[in-house]
C-alpha cells in the first residue's frame, strides 16, 4: 500500500496530472466522453446479449446481427481505457485505492474475456448459437454472464464516487 501511495503522489505532481487539475474543464468534458462511451458499449452489450437470448433480431444471423455491434463494443473500449486515464492522472489516489475501482477493473477484465470468448466461437461457427437446444444452451451460457458482468461494471462505477 505504501508503493501505491508514493506513485499516487508521484503521479499528482507531473506536469500532466498539474494541468489537467488546472483547468477547470477537462475533468468534466473527459467525463462527459467517459460516461458516453459507457452508454455506447453498454447499448451495443445489451442488444448482443437480447439477440442471443433470442429477445431481439430473430430476423436475423447471429452473426449479422454480432457484425453490428462488436465493432461499436471494441472501439468503445478504447476511448474509455484513455478517458479513464485522464481522470486517473488527474487525480490517482481517488480511484487507485477505491476497492470499488479495483473491483471494477476486475470485472472488466472477465467482461472482456467474455466477449472475446463469444467472438473466438463466433468465427469458429456461429451455428454453434443458433436455436437447436445445444446451441441455446451456449449463447444463454454467455449472455447471462455478459449481462451480469457489464451490469456490475455500471454499479461498480457508480460507487466509486460514494467511497
Amino acid at each position: 500500500m505504501a508503493s501505491l501511495t508514493q506513485f499516487c503522489l508521484w503521479l499528482e505532481q507531473t506536469a500532466l496530472s498539474q494541468a489537467i487539475q488546472g483547468t477547470a474543464w477537462i475533468v468534466p468534458a473527459v467525463q462527459t466522453v467517459h460516461i458516453v462511451a459507457i452508454a455506447t458499449v453498454i447499448g451495443a452489450v445489451l442488444m448482443l446479449n437480447l439477440r442471443l437470448l433470442g429477445l431481439v433480431g430473430r430476423d436475423q444471423p447471429v452473426g449479422r446481427f454480432s457484425a453490428r455491434f462488436l465493432p461499436v463494443i471494441w472501439w468503445a473500449l478504447p476511448v474509455l481505457l484513455v478517458t479513464g486515464a485522464v481522470m486517473i492522472i488527474a487525480d490517482p489516489a481517488r480511484p487507485l485505492k477505491n476497492p470499488f475501482f479495483q473491483l471494477k477493473m476486475g470485472l472488466l477484465l472477465a467482461a472482456m474475456i467474455v466477449t472475446a470468448f463469444y467472438q473466438f466461437r463466433l468465427a469458429r461457427g456461429a451455428d454453434l448459437l443458433k436455436t437447436k437446444a445445444q446451441g441455446r444452451g451456449a449463447a444463454i451460457a454467455i449472455a447471462i454472464p455478459s449481462l451480469a458482468l457489464w451490469t456490475a461494471i455500471v454499479f461498480a462505477g457508480r460507487w466509486i464516487a460514494y467511497y
